[in-house]
């Protein structure tokens, strides 16, 4: 029978933590010298909360247990090859000799690791190199992006992880994450078993049939959950133990790809909307069984409304493309208004594009018009909506999607207007939004008039990739002479114009990118235990960015933080997330209704993984371990001073 360890996580829970890898079985009549130095790795990777729960402390006491079993699962990244561990924990952990002998600093290895990404040459090389890096090495990949946040956030996800998808089959090097097929049916709760952690809180996703702005891609979308995981992780310091890409094999409707003999799904057409709601069904019992609480988000379903709809009010659960990108426009929105110096009421904003993403914003906006004053009405009638048909209207013939009925104009007198220009010529927005992943469609005739109707027009050309977005900032900068309020979904360069009236200076994009909001969302709900995730959630990870901006940043006429400060960011987000939840009565830690502003967000921030801790973390537990157990006392000195031999009587 193999020992397992009882471990405390710093949620008061005890998790069952494997002692033995694969075969190997250690004795408790073992010496723990010959423990020290044979038995296999007790770094369990199976906890999330806590740090290192397999190693014993005060806190942890041995059990017997069920055999673990020998398969040797293809298990997420680990950090017992990094080059920072000293000797001693290189033999704890039995990969001494397996590494060059001597213990690195963080600043050698990040030196290091921006030589190699320096000597790639193209960005899907750089994203290939970033994988790797984080599959054999997690805490040294979370350093070197939380420290280079700015630079390495296109490179792990928007824009180049859109062109990664569309090459996934092709590039496709090492196993991470999982991915369900529909053949699967029936068995989905067998095969999740397979996921080597038993402490996931949340997952993301995805069919792969509207990956970005670039269609079905079928499981070639993968890398979609494994970017959004990341800036969960990087952003807001969940766990990466803690998280479970997840990628749907449902068909594609991709003819290219079910004949490419390199795509590795299944070469099936796309299965119907109703075997698609039947295998959501059992998939979500089955990832709820397994565990209980497990934050669910939905990223990149072609029709993501019926799903969502369906299981809001049952599972902790959201969409990002429809609530998330609602959230953090709405964020970049309320300070864009404020600053026009139009009330709401006067505002009228053309959305080029009526999709999920489309439909979301329109509506968060439309609630903070609401909490401005205007009545329902009122506001929703400040918008109006263009799909690949013209404007949307109760009389254009067609048979419109339900989620775009409610914005249908219907004070039109029988006009339809068949493209973008028409309706801006018609309505004259102070607003012009745009999620139609048509690359350049705000035009600099249409970026002319509105600087001409508008003292300061609100231009969110918000596609991604960037090659499908509505215009780029210096074409916005030049047209509407550096007066527009600009964000974007994808980053953009700074830009240096000289106005009209001579005035020479830098302007800074927004760029309003849904990882301002969703790490918030997910770590608000997975702390305050919410049984499900409603709209004033939502709302209120938007509205926390519009007071999260520095005297800096409004100097620099910003609409959103500077993206270097997203983890204090992701802390305000993820308080107001929890506060919502506590007024919606949905949260289940009931503790911490009664902690200040300033006690939640110390209590959220020592929460949060942070990588730049994890080796001095495992240094001091192993250190713990060995003096309390007076075999070895391993060098805890800064001044780096040899070992203190002792005896188990010294």
């Amino acid at each position: 029978m193999s020992w397992m360890m009882c471990a405390r996580t710093s949620q008061g829970k005890f998790n069952m933590l494997p002692r033995v890898h694969k075969n190997r079985l250690s004795s408790a009549s073992h010496s723990f010298s010959s423990f020290y130095h044979s038995t296999s790795s007790p770094l369990s990777k199976s906890s999330t909360m806590a740090r290192y729960p397999s190693l014993p402390t005060q806190q942890t006491r041995m059990v017997h247990a069920t055999p673990a079993p020998s398969v040797n699962h293809a298990s997420p990244a680990d950090a017992n090859y990094d080059t920072a561990n000293p000797s001693y924990i290189r033999k704890y952990l039995r990969t001494y000799g397996l590494t060059p002998p001597r213990a690195e600093g963080y600043e050698t290895q990040k030196t290091r690791c921006l030589a190699q990404l320096g000597l790639k040459n193209t960005p899907i090389d750089k994203f290939l190199y970033l994988s790797t890096l984080r599959k054999n090495n997690v805490h040294l990949f979370y350093r070197l992006v939380t420290d280079h946040l700015r630079e390495m956030t296109p490179l792990i996800y928007t824009p180049v992880v859109g062109e990664a998808c569309q090459r996934w089959s092709e590039i496709y090097q090492q196993p991470e994450g999982m991915y369900l097929s529909w053949e699967d049916r029936g068995n989905l709760a067998s095969v999740i078993a397979n996921w080597p952690q038993p402490s996931v809180e949340i997952t993301c996703i995805t069919d792969g049939s509207r990956i970005l702005g670039l269609g079905d891609l079928g499981i070639n979308g993968m890398g979609i959950p494994i970017g959004k995981l990341a800036l969960y992780t990087a952003c807001a310091g969940i766990r990466p133990e803690a998280t479970l890409p997840l990628t749907l094999d449902l068909g594609t409707s991709n003819k290219a790809l079910r004949e490419d003999p390199l795509y590795m799904g299944s070469r099936r057409d796309k299965i119907s909307p109703e075997e698609e709601r039947e295998f959501l069904d059992e998939l979500m019992t089955a990832l709820t069984e397994r565990w209980p609480g497990i934050v669910i988000q939905f990223e990149d379903f072609k029709n993501p409304f019926p799903a969502l709809e369906r299981y809001r009010d049952t599972f902790t659960c959201f969409n990002d493309d429809i609530q998330g990108t609602g959230a953090v426009i709405l964020g970049g929105v309320i300070n864009a208004v404020k600053r026009s110096g139009l009330p709401c009421k006067d505002h009228r904003a053309v959305f080029f594009g009526a999709g999920s993403a489309g439909v979301g914003v329109a509506r968060q906006i439309v609630e903070f018009f609401m909490r401005e004053g205007m009545t329902e009405d009122e506001a929703r009638n400040c918008f109006y909506l263009v799909d690949t048909k013209g404007l949307v209207t109760a009389d254009r013939g067609d048979k419109l999607a339900d989620h775009k009925v409610y914005f249908a104009r219907r004070d039109n007198e029988g006009a339809q207007f068949k493209t973008l220009d028409e309706v801006v010529d018609h309505v004259k927005p102070s607003i012009l939004m745009g999620l139609s992943t048509m690359g350049g469609v705000f035009t600099p005739e249409i970026l002319r008039k509105m600087a001409d109707w508008n003292a300061a027009p609100l231009i969110f050309p918000l596609s991604n990739p960037s090659s499908k977005s509505e215009c780029d900032f210096e074409t916005a900068i030049q047209n509407t002479d550096g007066r527009c309020l600009f964000a974007s979904g994808s980053p953009f360069p700074n830009c240096t114009f000289t106005n009209s009236a001579g005035e020479t200076r830098t302007y800074y994009p927004g760029q309003g990118n849904n990882m301002y909001v969703f790490p918030g969302i997910g770590l608000g709900s997975i702390l305050s235990k919410a049984v499900r995730v409603t709209d004033s959630m939502i709302y209120a990870s938007g509205e926390s960015l519009s007071s999260a901006l520095t005297a800096e940043e409004l100097e620099r006429n910003l609409l959103y933080p500077d993206i270097t400060r997203i983890r204090d960011v992701s802390i305000v987000v993820t308080r107001k997330v929890i506060r919502a939840a506590q007024e919606d009565k949905v949260d289940r830690e009931i503790a911490l209704r009664a902690l200040s502003d300033v006690e939640l967000d110390n209590w959220i921030r020592a929460r949060m993984y942070d990588p730049h801790t994890e080796v001095r973390a495992l240094e001091r537990e192993v250190g713990h371990l060995l003096s309390s157990l007076g075999t070895i006392s391993p060098p805890l000195t800064a001044n780096g001073s040899p070992p203190r031999r002792r005896t188990a009587l010294s």
